[in-house]
């Protein structure tokens, strides 16, 4: 980086932003990695990135690569806080032409634009400056970087910024992992006063405490710990919007919880269907803290709504007061209780097993019952696994072979 350029983007006052977490650091020799939740601000630091860059820092020729040609046009050159969108006079403003997919300033620098799903149109034009944003939703995420960092070798010293919401593939952990990579972060609520009033606190009420939240409001990286019986990637995989209308069956499994204490453990209360020999997870209505009538409630109007064959219960623990809390409900729907003849994580092998052949999808998402299945058998654990133990018996009894859990008609 020339030195007007190492100047003008180490201060707030060039740059026309408010926060250290969008200023390039001092130390960056290669990459520089903006992980960031959403609406935290990326785009903007990416912008200004390139127009700075462009207009002070002697760079002219610029790689734009997002997920799609829309996603560059529509939010890294047209979008609110765009290249084109923040030009502050008009002798600053380049000239958009679509037909070459190029932007071009009066200085005669140009910027191309890139779409990630075509790693080989980077292969044969040559830059020395890179934005790419959103990498962590790249589809060919290898191939665009390997062909991008070959192209990435014009001037004394060529730079690349990534803006993303990071996800755990396979990119994003080798950035990551690059000694050549310096990494910031910036989170949602950073930006809060350019966002919708009360948007954060909506937000925080809904994911903040769940893996997404961390993932998409705070813009941390969230891998899987190692030992974990769950993988997060299998689960995003296999995800689906719905399950299909017509199932071949459809159950209501219930982990009970015996108090109601504050701190005590949830009631485990997972949907789920099969068909064809696939299984769906279609509900988890799980929750801490409820009295036995109020779980045993819960569970019964989650199965009668899904039209569910059964209520399958663990009667472990409490198995009179189990099958006496449901049998108080009035429902119709014929009542299960299952005995466990193996521990949790035996119980849950076969039902892993099942993920990681990709013979079950999530219709939609269980953020909560995600972070307990990614974290079950781990170091990180914590407390017991209320759903992940609803959700084996679920799977356990819908797909199983016959020496599954012992069922008993209540």
């Amino acid at each position: 980086m020339s030195e007007p350029l190492q100047t003008l983007l180490a201060r707030h006052q060039f740059l026309a932003l408010s926060r250290d977490t969008q200023v390039p650091p001092p130390d960056l020799q290669r990459t520089w990695l903006l992980s960031g939740g959403r609406g935290a601000g990326k785009t903007r630091a990416g912008a200004e990135w390139v127009r700075w860059a462009v207009l002070q820092g002697g760079y002219r020729r610029v790689a734009l690569v997002g997920p799609t040609f829309s996603d560059v046009r529509e939010v890294m050159i047209e979008g609110p806080s765009g290249i084109m969108t923040l030009a502050r006079e008009e002798d600053d403003r380049p000239v958009w032409q679509p037909s070459r997919h190029r932007l071009e300033w009066k200085n005669g620098a140009v910027a191309y634009a890139f779409s990630a799903e075509d790693p080989d149109s980077l292969r044969g034009p040559q830059f020395d400056l890179a934005w790419c944003d959103e990498a962590g939703a790249w589809t060919k995420g290898g191939a665009v970087w390997d062909n991008l960092q070959l192209a990435l070798r014009l001037g004394p010293k060529p730079l690349a910024m990534v803006t993303t919401t990071p996800r755990a593939t396979a990119l994003i952990r080798r950035l990551k992992a690059d000694p050549g990579t310096v990494e910031t972060r910036t989170a949602t609520a950073d930006n809060a006063g350019n966002l919708s009033p009360g948007f954060v606190g909506w937000m925080q009420a809904a994911y903040g405490g769940t893996a997404l939240g961390r993932q998409e409001l705070e813009g941390h990286y969230i891998d899987d710990p190692e030992g974990a019986m769950f993988v997060r990637t299998q689960i995003d995989r296999m995800r689906v919007e719905a399950a299909p209308v017509q199932l071949d069956d459809c159950i209501v499994a219930v982990d009970p919880c015996i108090s109601a204490k504050p701190g005590a453990d949830a009631c485990g209360i997972i949907l789920a269907g099969v068909k064809a020999g696939h299984g769906y997870v279609m509900g988890d209505a799980s929750a801490p803290g409820l009295a036995p009538h109020v779980w045993a409630e819960r569970a019964a109007a989650l199965a009668e709504a899904a039209g569910a064959s059964c209520i399958l219960a663990e009667a472990n623990q409490g198995g009179d007061m189990v099958a006496e809390m449901l049998r108080m409900t009035g429902t119709g729907v014929p009542v299960r209780l299952v005995t466990a003849r193996l521990g949790k994580r035996g119980r849950a092998g076969p039902v892993a097993a099942l993920y990681a052949r990709g013979r079950v999808s999530h219709a939609g998402h269980f953020d909560t019952l995600e972070d307990q299945m990614c974290r079950f058998g781990t170091a990180e654990q914590g407390g017991s696994p209320d759903r992940v133990d609803a959700l084996v018996w679920a799977l356990w009894a819908l797909m199983s072979e016959p020496q599954g859990p012992r069922v008993s008609l209540l």
